[in-house]
């Protein structure tokens, strides 16, 4: 790719929007991408948030997420989703580790998303994130979350698609918590 092709259309405080061509596409003013937290207790349930979303205007099911380096340059995705974790839902993690990395959505942003893991979960506080956000954080039994998803859906709220890509690697977690060591 030319970088010298690409064309700044408008550039606001958190996001550019950039031609290349006839394409036109998004990205981040400031930070690496967003890490998306799948975190589990030690109970064997996930952590999910609900929050208002203005682009799609209404509200969503999303696995806790956050930009990596905001508010710091050179912020690790794994510091990252653990400052991220306890501001919107309260909390701390004992052990955090980087599951996959991959484009946000390719035809839309530059952006990546990291998927951490979260583990070791100790509750501080209620959550609902920084002022202005009104997060509302959920825990939900693994094995009832299909079920708990749809009736969200039900109910009119828009279901975040990494949240299923959450409930595959915290069913994983979950399992191998099941099996004793050799």
């Amino acid at each position: 790719m030319d970088q010298a092709s690409i064309e700044t259309l408008h550039e606001g405080r958190f996001l550019r929007l950039l031609k290349d061509g006839r394409w036109e596409y998004v990205s981040r003013v400031r930070g690496i991408g967003g890490a998306a937290i799948v975190a589990v207790t030690p109970a064997r349930e996930i952590v999910l948030v609900e929050q208002y979303r203005h682009p799609v205007q209404a509200r969503t099911i999303e696995l806790p997420a956050g930009i990596v380096g905001d508010e710091s340059d050179g912020e690790s995705p794994e510091l990252a989703a653990e400052r991220e974790l306890e501001e919107e839902t309260g909390f701390r993690p004992a052990q955090v580790e980087r599951l996959m990395q991959g484009p946000s959505a390719p035809g839309l942003t530059s952006e990546s998303t990291y998927l951490v893991l979260a583990t070791g979960l100790t509750r501080i506080h209620a959550g609902g994130g920084v002022a202005g956000e009104d997060i509302v954080p959920h825990v939900v039994p693994l094995d009832e979350a299909q079920d708990w998803l749809a009736g969200q859906m039900q109910a009119g709220l828009l279901i975040e698609p990494k949240v299923y890509a959450g409930l595959f690697f915290a069913a994983r977690v979950a399992a191998d918590a099941l099996v004793p060591p050799r």
